[in-house]
């Protein structure tokens, strides 16, 4: 679906974003399976990630969350969070209800619009809700723009890993 900026995209500012529920999960998961293999195709051999192997686990009975926003019934964006593991030593949130902010993904068409913005502060919304105090995420530079994208919603690097193929930056908020 080609979409143009200057007059046909009203509609796609009107879009909301809505919490998942089970009978969205087949949906959920080829859409954030394809995203992932678009960002990340060397990542297709290894398997499906827990959270995703265990989505009802994870986002609906466990202390995460999904949301995703549909038009015209397909999902064209979509976004995450469930409660931090831990895995990183080099950031203590120790203490602190934290979360991790996961699988932020919008199709190409949609994109420049706000959308990922308004996705982020409803999951934002229902963090504070859930009484959240951290929000934790991860990405990468060679993802164009991510790293500005999350520092606009008022995220901070904590710190940039060396690795020269992944760089990963950390980021977080407080709420």
């Amino acid at each position: 679906m080609k979409l143009d900026k200057s007059t046909t995209m009203l509609p796609a500012l009107t879009l909301t974003p809505t919490t998942i529920t089970a009978a969205d999960i087949p949906d959920v998961l080829t859409f954030v399976l394809q995203a992932r293999a678009e960002l990340f195709p060397s990542l297709s051999a290894a398997g499906l990630p827990a959270d995703l192997a265990s989505f009802e686990a994870t986002y609906l009975q466990g202390g995460g969350q999904f949301m995703i926003v549909r038009n015209a019934g397909a999902i064209v964006a979509a976004i995450g969070y469930l409660p931090y593991d831990g895995r990183f030593p080099q950031l203590n949130y120790q203490g602190l209800n934290t979360v991790e902010v996961v699988r932020l993904y919008v199709l190409p068409a949609f994109r420049g619009f706000g959308l990922a913005s308004r996705l982020y502060r409803a999951l934002e919304a229902q963090a504070r809700a859930d009484e959240v105090q951290m929000m934790y995420l991860h990405t990468h530079p060679f993802l164009p723009g991510a790293i500005d994208f999350w520092r606009r919603q008022g995220f901070e690097v904590v710190d940039i890993e060396s690795d020269p193929v992944w760089q990963t930056t950390h980021l977080q908020r407080q709420l």
